[in-house]
Formats: C-alpha cells, structure tokens, sequence
C-alpha cells in the first residue's frame, strides 16, 4: 500500500496554491471537470515530484467546487481544525516560518523550541512543520513569539 494524497476543500484556489508555494509545494497537475462543476489540483514537495504532469510520490489535491451555475452562494468550508493537519518536514524551521511571515502568513504556533511551528491555509486548514533532524537552537524572535489564534 502507498499514501497518495489528502484532500482539503478550497474557496479560493489562487490563494491557496500561493500559501503552499510558500511552503516550497508545487502544482503537479490539474484537472477541471466541467459536467461536475469542480477543479482538482495536486501539489507536491520538488523531491516527492516524478515529472511534468506524473502523479508525484506524495500530494496535496486541492478541490475547488465552483460556484453554483444559478448566482447562489458558493459553498463555505468551516471546520478546518475537525481536519486535523498536513504535516512536512523542513531543512530550516525558522527560515520556513519566516518566509512564511513574510508572505503575510501568521504563524499560529511559533518554532520556539526549534523543532515545531504550526500555520493554516486560507481556508483555515492547520500545517505543522517539523525540523529535519535535531531540533535547531532556540532563537528570538522566535523563543518569546505568543501563540496567535488556534492551531
């Protein structure tokens, strides 16, 4: 048996594919189904990718349902905590929270120990990210960062 993918629920695709962008994921892919009214995208890590338009090792699939064809509202996805969270594994926690930062990401959970940090997608989805190997020494100003909102 082989993980394929896990798929979250979007509302707004472009900004949801520029939150994982920051996170250093991909687009691998991407099909629209007009009968249904839906698009999917797979994203992937670079180093879970196999090629252009290949199913990669390991994906996200965003799902998007468009909105209905008669001008009522478009569905609204709350709940994203009932989810759970994605969770990856990054070479430099701090680096990675603070590109995020720098994108306008909050950072729900700061790495204060160097080892973990949690964000969420625009649609409210929790991330956590993980240091590859041994925790990194704390640091300011992550060390003393609050906790903001939920995670």
């Amino acid at each position: 048996m082989n993980y394929l993918h896990t798929m979250i629920r979007v509302t707004d695709p472009d900004a949801t594919i520029a939150f994982f962008e920051l996170l250093g994921l991909k687009e691998v892919r991407r099909m629209e189904n007009k009968a249904g009214r839906f698009t999917l995208i797979f994203l992937a890590t670079p180093e879970d990718m196999n090629g252009p338009g290949e199913r990669a090792k390991a994906e996200v699939e965003l799902t998007y349902n468009w909105p209905p064809e008669d001008g009522s509202a478009a569905e609204v996805y709350t709940g994203g905590r009932n989810f759970g969270h994605l969770a990856y594994r990054v070479d430099d926690i701090y680096a990675t929270c603070q590109r995020l930062m720098d994108g306008g990401v909050t950072i729900n959970r700061p790495p204060r120990d160097g080892n973990m940090a949690f964000v969420k997608t625009p649609d409210g989805i929790s991330i956590e990210l993980l240091q590859a190997g041994d925790a990194l020494a704390p640091v300011e100003p992550w060390a003393s960062m609050p906790n903001t909102g939920t995670w």
